[in-house]
């Protein structure tokens, strides 16, 4: 089992997930070309897609959905709510979706993937696990609050990408306008570094192997503050062998395979 973010941030989000020749798209935010384009140097292979799964209606998980569906004929999985709230976008309200209900698990050839509610500012936001043989990858990218059940839904899998998108101080003191502060700070907002942290210490444990920070933001986040802010506090608790690498908005993150032991 592999997963590699292709692309993570405001600009466009978009995972890879492939378990015994099946593979599926966790978002669809980046262009068709630069999902191919990305697959490939992943040492993935696009023919290997069996759907696209879609975590909520925003554009920067959905950009490139169209001209991937026409290109390669790719099924769609979305709820209902996220198909409600694309009916209104320019070319997407006529795809065909297959609607999937938040909290119960769906199959994608030797997939099962199981959607849970997060808390964002969409219709039906939800992330997902996705199951291949008792191996679990975790996919998490927008998420205001944690809750319980994301904690509940998480704490199996051996590698999670989940949301680290600012630094606190750096929020407060940007120059963006109080409304919009507000909302990144809010329940349905964005999680932070610290927030990220707090999740993973709940969440470790000798099976969580790999961690990727995803959604970082580009003005009130820096790269090494986020990974020096979750590797230490993974060691101040116990937990230095876990290993945690960065997502990207231009480029690819590292390869995350499981065979037994995680390889990078």
């Amino acid at each position: 089992m592999r997963v590699c973010v292709l692309g993570s941030g405001s600009a466009g989000n978009c995972t890879y997930v492939e378990a015994g020749g099946n593979a599926i798209l966790i978002d669809a935010g980046l262009s068709a070309k630069q999902i191919t384009d990305r697959i490939a140097q992943a040492g993935g292979d696009v023919g290997r897609l069996r759907g696209i799964c879609i975590s909520h209606e925003h554009s920067d998980h959905v950009a490139g959905l169209r001209v991937m569906v026409k290109k390669y004929g790719l099924p769609v999985f979305a709820n209902a709510g996220t198909v409600s709230g694309l009916q209104g976008k320019e070319d997407l309200g006529g795809l065909s979706w297959n609607l999937f209900t938040t909290g119960h698990a769906f199959t994608i050839g030797n997939l099962r993937i199981e959607p849970f509610s997060v808390p964002h500012d969409a219709y039906d936001p939800v992330g997902f696990v996705v199951e291949h043989v008792e191996h679990y990858i975790g996919v998490v990218t927008d998420m205001g609050m944690v809750t319980g059940l994301i904690r509940e839904r998480l704490k199996r899998c051996q590698a999670v990408v989940i949301e680290s998108n600012h630094d606190e101080k750096m929020l407060q003191d940007a120059e963006r306008p109080w409304s919009l502060k507000q909302r990144i700070f809010g329940r349905q907002g964005h999680l932070s570094n610290q927030g990220a942290l707090s999740l993973l210490q709940d969440i470790a444990g000798p099976h969580l192997q790999h961690v990727f920070l995803a959604h970082l933001s580009e003005d009130c986040n820096r790269h090494d503050l986020a990974l020096e802010t979750i590797q230490r506090g993974l060691a101040n608790c116990g937990h230095p062998q876990i290993r945690v690498s960065l997502t990207y908005p231009d480029r690819i993150s590292h390869v995350y395979e499981f065979n037994g032991v995680g390889v990078a």
